[in-house]
Order: structure tokens, then sequence, then C-alpha cells
């Protein structure tokens, strides 16, 4: 028995919201990171479910997940990075205190 592409989709929707929604209410910039991630790996699993039931002989897909992840790991090595010099400089790094760094 194979599981329905809406099952698949209404769980990638689920992650998607539940990381927009995260996104939007923290003020922590590492809690904000994790969301966004939520968010990406929502449209990855988008990619793979399309990719598996509308075209399955082909792997656009699956590389377009490889690259959506690779460009991910990219992005979170560059935020922390970045997270770590505001924590130097402000002591915090919630985002409401941001603007008070301003020159």
């Amino acid at each position: 028995m194979e599981i329905p592409m809406i099952c698949y989709l209404l769980l990638s929707l689920f992650m998607f919201c539940c990381g927009l929604y995260g996104f939007i209410t923290r003020k922590n910039m590492i809690a904000m990171l994790i969301s966004l991630e939520l968010m990406l790996n929502g449209v990855d699993m988008n990619f793979v479910v399309f990719n598996r039931f509308l075209f399955p002989g082909s792997m656009e897909g699956m590389m377009f997940t490889l690259f959506a992840v690779a460009i991910a790991a990219a992005e979170t090595a560059l935020a922390i990075a970045i997270i770590v010099n505001v924590f130097r400089v402000a002591k915090d790094i919630d985002v409401q205190d941001l603007t008070t760094m301003k020159f």
C-alpha cells in the first residue's frame, strides 16, 4: 500500500508553517535560524515528493534537493559566523537589540 501524495504534501506544509511561525515569533537569532532550516526542509520535501510522484524515472527533484541542502549548509555556516560576531559586540543575540549597534 502506497502512501498518497497529499499526505506528504500536508506534512511538508506543516513543517513550512511551523518554521514560518517560529521565524516570525522568535527574537533569538539561533531560534530564527532553526526555523528557517525547518522551512527549507519543507521545501526540499516538496521537491522530492513531486519528483517521485510526477516524474518517477527522472532525478531532477533529487538534484534540486541536494543543491538546496548544500546551499542551506553554507547559509547556516555564514549565519552562525554572523551570530558569533554579533554576540561578541553586543553580548546578546536578540534581534530587537540589534538596532542599538548602528554607527
